[in-house]
């Protein structure tokens, strides 16, 4: 039963009678396994001159593993004959001739010769031995089966995979293939009915990956470390704001402040007074702001990254506290400070709806995932959910919310994000009515929700702010320091190249930067000339920054590249009175 059929195409079989090197059809060359003893080469690890010889200068790389892992990249590259010159001239086989012996038998369905060398490799861990055994019965399982072999399968099922005493549950699916007449086993990949086997390629790959390294090499080991030196290079750099695909091997990696937005781009003036809201759209091609001259402004972001008026939105009759655009980007809810929610149609500047309720007033609204909801936190320090056309679904009661205009919606819909106490933020599951809690020691000023919904920023009074793991077990991760705040809520952002960055307003009017890993302070944005209420970074571009002041401005920090020339916003600007 140890050689069955061979499905295999001839150029994957060897056969050797010397202990020479011998070519194969694709140009491998693989060492004759009968020029040594099993039993004296993998009874103990394998001995080569120079084993303790290291390169490099800090004297912790060992020659024959470095030699090693550049072989195994030649071959998985392909480099078959220049694999086997490295080998020859170095001295230094990537396998023993055992190892060679056993991923030959295994290509070649030499089952029983293979758990016969699998046995004679050394291993101490038995464990190891079993599950490795257990996989190549596996194997030859699903082959005697697709052979229709099924007396055969079931002996090497009773007698050799279920002795091993290990994943009995495994071995139940099995015998499910033995009694059912409606699986089929064919190569290639499981479907509906259908169990595929895998190839004796992707069976050798898999013991690779359960046998020690020290054994078999791991697969693309090299790729892999210098993918981790990158991934290091990246973590130690304070401004990476920009695509792997720019790092080069021939260099080590280094950013400089020009690759986070410090330069003012553009200012914006439309606002007549301060500017305490602003958010770039998801897509990433608008700007909302919102300000105490009751008004809100849609501003576009041209190809060649200037930003232009769109559309003027008055309709409040308070001071516009919060934005939050739709999932789509065609819609957005403004809230006025204790006042009404309105929905504004971004295309063609009109209002669609108002949302009030009698005797209370809103202070901050959200959009569930799915666009056809919204939620709103009430002076009554209640949340409540509406549809679009303004039936209220759901209120929620008993401290949900304070007066402060902020709230998240997870990205799967299931969580509400509110402040319910001066220190605290609650985690509402609405559907399951579970709760989860943020607890801080100083009052909480504002909070923002990450793009993946997996954390929270927090800024606090005390002038920190702190960043949450809120995915399972809710966690403090990072505190940032820095800012000024003393008498005014100024909001920060999580931002550039995969949010790696955390920017903040400031009451001494300059936006503050963190490299979001480290806490590092690593830049200071001087311009505004009055407090910075709110900033946020394009999700779309990791160069262009917003920020909103009381001196009644809009900042647009990137590189140097646009035209600072305002823009003349008064021709072809739509200007929309909600009310009327």
């Amino acid at each position: 039963m140890g050689a069955e059929d061979d499905d295999e195409p001839p150029s994957k079989r060897v056969k050797v009678s010397s202990g020479q090197l011998v070519d194969i059809s694709d140009g491998t060359f693989v060492r004759d396994p009968a020029s040594c003893s099993l039993g004296d080469s993998m009874a103990r690890p394998l001995t080569l001159q120079g084993e303790d010889e290291v390169v490099g200068t800090k004297g912790i790389v060992k020659k024959v593993e470095f030699v090693r892992i550049i072989t195994e990249a030649l071959d998985s590259l392909g480099y078959k004959k220049t694999r086997a010159l490295l080998e020859e001239e170095s001295g230094i086989p990537l396998h023993t001739s055992v190892i060679n012996l056993f991923m030959q038998q295994i290509l070649d369905g030499k089952w029983d010769e293979s758990l016969n060398t699998l046995r004679k490799i050394g291993l101490v861990d038995e464990k190891i031995v079993k599950l490795a055994s257990f996989v190549i019965l596996e194997q030859k399982f699903f082959e005697l089966l697709h052979k229709e072999k099924v007396t055969d399968a079931l002996k090497t099922l009773r007698g050799e995979i279920s002795p091993l005493c290990i994943n009995n549950d495994r071995v139940h699916q099995l015998s499910f293939f033995i009694i059912s007449p409606f699986q089929q086993v064919l190569p290639g990949v499981s479907g509906q009915g259908i169990v595929r086997i895998k190839s004796r390629t992707k069976l050798l790959e898999e013991l690779q990956r359960l046998l020690p390294p020290t054994v078999m090499v791991p697969e693309k080991r090299l790729v892999h470390l210098v993918e981790q030196a990158l991934d290091l290079q990246l973590d130690a750099c304070r401004f990476h704001n920009s695509v792997v695909g720019e790092m080069s091997l021939l260099t080590d990696h280094h950013c400089g402040i020009d690759h986070i937005p410090s330069l003012t781009v553009q200012i914006l003036h439309e606002h007549k007074k301060e500017v305490w809201f602003l958010e770039f759209s998801h897509n990433g091609k608008y700007l909302a702001s919102s300000s105490a001259d009751f008004s809100v402004i849609v501003w576009e972001v041209k190809l060649d990254g200037s930003v232009c008026m769109k559309h003027k939105f008055l309709g409040h009759k308070t001071s516009v506290s919060y934005i939050s655009w739709s999932p789509d980007d065609h819609q957005l809810l403004t809230c006025g400070e204790e006042d009404t929610v309105i929905r504004w149609d971004v295309e063609f500047g009109k209002c669609i709806h108002i949302y009030e309720k009698k005797n209370v007033g809103f202070i901050s609204c959200g959009w569930a995932p799915d666009g056809k909801r919204i939620f709103c936190g009430v002076t009554d320090k209640s949340i409540t959910m509406w549809d679009l056309e303004g039936k209220e679904l759901e209120c929620w009661k008993g401290h949900k919310t304070i007066r402060i205009s902020d709230l998240g919606i997870t990205s799967d819909g299931k969580h509400v994000v509110s402040v319910c106490k001066e220190n605290m933020i609650v985690l509402f599951g609405w559907e399951s009515k579970v709760e989860r809690v943020i607890q801080e020691d100083q009052a909480i000023t504002s909070f923002v929700l990450s793009m993946d919904s997996k954390y929270v920023l927090v800024s606090l009074s005390n002038q920190e702010i702190h960043l949450w793991n809120i995915e399972g077990t809710v966690k403090l991760l990072a505190k940032y320091k820095g800012h000024k705040r003393s008498r005014f809520v100024v909001r920060s952002c999580f931002g550039g190249l995969h949010q790696a960055f955390i920017a903040s307003g400031s009451e001494d009017s300059q936006v503050y930067i963190w490299h979001r890993g480290s806490g590092e302070l690593v830049g200071t944005l001087a311009g505004h000339s009055g407090t910075v209420n709110c900033v946020s970074w394009n999700p779309r571009n990791p160069h262009m920054l917003a920020s909103a002041s009381d001196d009644s401005t809009i900042r647009i920090w990137g590189y140097n590249r646009v035209n600072t020339k305002q823009h003349d916003t008064d021709n072809g600007v739509n200007c929309c009175n909600g009310r009327s």
